[in-house]
């Protein structure tokens, strides 16, 4: 026990005097060299179950660290006994990052602190091999922790990472994926190749003659799919399918195009935004080829649940607007209910003709929007 309490107090103050190292030059940590098994184990030994390392309480504070926000987001790290939190800070500065981003990143991630050195570096060289910088890295750390530190396997990293450059996804294609659905390659590989599998047997039972290109036309269009299950996507499609009464080829069409983020969905949700889709379409004379058109030509419109789409049909129909416009100009529908009140109100103080010049006024950017009102608003009266 006493060979224990010294090497915990020989830890102790060998943080004491780096951390105060750190907080006199915060833009160029001047740590040395501390290996692995001084900060951190990979068993994360413990504490007892409720006490918290005041060592590393007293490092976090001096890096600047949201100790509260570190604690409310995974209080299990704050008790173990060894970490690595003033490595991880070197290593970051080493890359770029700033005092307060490294500072954020550990309060939004605490985990973070539990990487080894060897760890960071084999991750940071496999990110490399998709991004083009370490600045472009270190932006992605700053906006979410969690797509670098979550998983601790860096060769379940690699073979993911191997698996989607060989169905033909570039550098590109591998960039959006880390940056917008990360939890894609902490997914087993496993996992990963069910859902391709799953894309290429949905594309050859609809009569389609290139599986491997379907499935990389899914995974472009729709980043969140493989962290999604396959059962999640076979109902969906399954639905649409059914409800819609496509075809298989207007299906296919459907699913390798616009319509592969509806596949995102929860079965419920896109189960009830069909069916409000239907009731209120049908209430206002459309028929269901025209439901079916609607849907193909436009498939986000069944991300709009009833309480937004309803009230934003409602709106354009009072303002003089028929369905049939809508129909030809879905997207006005992508306009938040507030966007489109203002932009009518607007169009009605000028004397906008709906009716003689259509609605496609209402899908234009706001900065066109402005213009072309100051030059209605020019005009001489008649």
């Amino acid at each position: 026990m006493a060979a224990v309490s010294g090497l915990r107090t020989l830890i102790s103050v060998r943080h004491s005097v780096i951390c105060q190292s750190f907080r006199l030059a915060p833009l160029q940590l001047t740590l040395t060299h501390l290996s692995w098994r001084q900060y951190s184990n990979s068993n994360g030994q413990q504490l007892q179950s409720n006490t918290e390392n005041k060592s590393l309480l007293e490092n976090l504070n001096l890096l600047g660290v949201d100790v509260k926000m570190a604690r409310q987001r995974q209080p299990g790290v704050l008790r173990k006994t060894f970490t690595n939190e003033l490595g991880l800070a070197q290593f970051l500065q080493g890359k770029g990052a700033s005092r307060n981003v490294i500072a954020s990143i550990v309060s939004r991630y605490p985990r973070a602190i539990t990487r080894s050195a060897d760890h960071l570096e084999q991750r940071w060289q496999l990110w490399r091999n998709v991004f083009n910088t370490d600045a472009e890295i270190v932006n992605i750390l700053d906006r979410s922790p969690e797509s670098f530190f979550r998983s601790s396997d860096n060769e379940n990293l690699k073979k993911n990472i191997d698996f989607l450059i060989s169905l033909g996804l570039n550098s590109k294609d591998l960039h959006r994926l880390l940056t917008t659905a990360p939890r894609t390659f902490s997914n087993s590989l496993e996992l990963n190749k069910q859902m391709v599998e799953l894309l290429e047997d949905i594309c050859l039972e609809l009569g389609g003659k290139n599986p491997e290109q379907f499935a990389k036309s899914v995974i472009s269009k729709n980043l969140y799919i493989l962290i999604r299950s396959t059962k999640r996507v076979k109902t969906n499609i399954d639905n649409l399918k059914t409800s819609l009464k496509l075809s298989d080829a207007e299906l296919l069409a459907l699913l390798q195009g616009q319509g592969a983020d509806i596949l995102d969905l929860s079965n419920e949700y896109l189960k009830k935004n069909v069916n409000n889709l239907e009731q209120k379409m049908s209430s206002l004379g459309c028929k269901k080829n025209d439901i079916k058109k609607l849907i193909i030509n436009y498939p986000m419109i069944l991300y709009i649940g009833p309480s937004t789409l309803n009230p934003k049909l409602d709106c354009l129909l009072k303002a003089g607007i028929t369905i049939k416009q809508i129909l030809e100009k879905p997207k006005v529908l992508d306009y938040s209910t507030q966007n489109i009140t203002e932009r009518l109100k607007e169009l009605q103080r000028v004397g906008y003709d709906f009716e003689k010049n259509g609605i496609h006024i209402l899908d234009t950017s706001k900065k066109r929007f402005v213009a072309k009102i100051e030059k209605l608003s020019s005009l001489p009266e008649d």
